[in-house]
């Protein structure tokens, strides 16, 4: 059953969740994989320098810019909440390296009537309903998209503009009830370094990331991820006179790869299956290497990949003796599930917030991994709430505007929730 806002409360969450979205994307903020840089591209500075200017004149206290990537502000406890639980709310700035994100244009498809939107910098690129099936919900409303050229960025931009919004709202009415807040805004997510450095004593005991997909969404269990390093070296020889004597380590490197079962590959599973993920391969004919990920919501399922892939780097030793092949693995961030199922107040008040706002609850497990992984990891327990966004790290990128109303809604309800107890 859904709680209704205040009409006035409800037109300032939508104004300010999508004007602020809109001027967010605009930043560029990619991270880069390859950079040892903290964070990994200085440009990520600008946003969150942005970020902590705009709360200072929301009137924020102790908003703390810090240089290694990270934005944490408080907001007070209003006047009889005081003995709420306080809980953190989280959005990461960077965006993926996986597509351009310089020079965003975001384009409001107004009344969108489902037909085919297209891009006006790539004029063969479409966005359908075959494409992204939840599309079909919004028929009549104001889809957001890049212009073609770049992914737009509601990954997580969506999530930093929901959350201000809602501090926003809280400013402007001092009425909707909360207990403390506290706003941390980070770097380098989508390069798995977004809870690296953050200052856990500057956390509450438990928090949110805004940073999942559909509206309604609601994620408290993500994959046990691992990374996996294959190093293989052959033996080298002069090619005119490399008969039975040579040892091509790059053909070993494809020979390897083309042994990860197929039916365990990204492309193959879905739901609750795992996976072994080849990102990388590279070499020559005496020093060749793969990158791996291998992920499942078990760990005991990535552990029995680990050790297969070491079955098969001994079984390649035996075939091609003179070869070294080894085996270096791990583990990334682990499932939160289990962690979570022993605080259920996190997941019972956020589950109840989006109730509130008449959305169904979409309880999901997340194929992939957030900030609050590592969080709930390190003593702070963090489910993930949706941000609205769908078809991340794509030039088809979109958000509905709807959906960025309906997030921030959902953070005002949740910070009532948790004034309940």
């Amino acid at each position: 059953m859904s709680a209704t806002l205040a009409t006035e409360v409800r037109e300032l969450l939508a104004r300010e969740s999508l004007e602020r979205f809109l001027r967010y994307v605009q930043v560029h903020t990619t991270s880069d994989p390859e950079s040892d840089s903290v964070p990994s591209t200085a440009r990520q500075m600008n946003l969150l320098r942005l970020l902590a200017d705009e709360l200072r004149q929301l009137g924020v206290e102790h908003v703390d810019l810090v240089e290694k990537g990270f934005v944490y502000a408080t907001l007070p406890a209003r006047s009889g909440d005081e003995k709420a639980d306080p809980f953190a709310l989280l959005a990461h700035v960077d965006t993926s390296p996986d597509q351009p994100g310089d020079g965003v244009r975001p384009v409001l498809h107004t009344e969108w009537d489902s037909s085919p939107i297209t891009f006006a910098d790539d004029p063969e690129l479409t966005l359908t309903v075959e494409d992204s099936p939840t599309l079909a919900q919004f028929d009549g409303e104001t889809i957001i998209t890049a212009s073609g050229r770049t992914l737009l960025g509601a990954d997580d931009k969506a999530g930093l503009a929901e959350i201000m919004a809602a501090v926003a709202a809280f400013q402007r009415f001092p009425n909707l009830p909360h207990g403390e807040i506290r706003i941390v805004f980070t770097s380098d997510e989508e390069i798995g370094r977004g809870a690296l450095g953050i200052d856990l004593d500057r956390l509450p005991r438990y928090g949110y990331t805004v940073d999942g997909s559909l509206p309604g969404e609601l994620e408290d269990e993500c994959f046990d991820a691992w990374r996996v390093e294959i190093a293989l070296q052959g033996v080298g020889v002069h090619p005119g006179y490399a008969k039975d004597k040579m040892i091509n380590a790059a053909r070993l490197a494809g020979r390897f790869a083309a042994e990860l079962p197929a039916e365990e590959s990204p492309e193959r599973t879905e739901g609750r299956e795992g996976f072994y993920h080849l990102g990388h391969i590279q070499g020559d004919h005496e020093n060749a290497s793969l990158r791996l990920i291998v992920r499942d919501f078990e760990q005991a399922e990535n552990e029995r990949r680990i050790a297969w892939l070491k079955n098969l780097a001994a079984d390649f030793e035996k075939r091609y003796p003179g070869a070294k092949v080894e085996v270096t693995a791990s583990h990334t961030y682990q499932n939160m599930r289990d962690i979570l199922r022993q605080h259920p107040q996190v997941v019972e008040r956020a589950t109840a917030a989006i109730e509130d706002t008449g959305l169904p609850v979409l309880r999901r497990a997340i194929r992939g991994g957030t900030d609050g992984s590592h969080l709930t990891a390190q003593g702070h327990p963090t489910a993930n709430l949706y941000a609205g966004g769908q078809l991340f790290h794509s030039r088809r990128e979109w958000i509905a505007a709807s959906a960025l109303a309906q997030a921030s809604e959902t953070l005002v309800h949740l910070a009532r929730r948790w004034t309940e107890g």
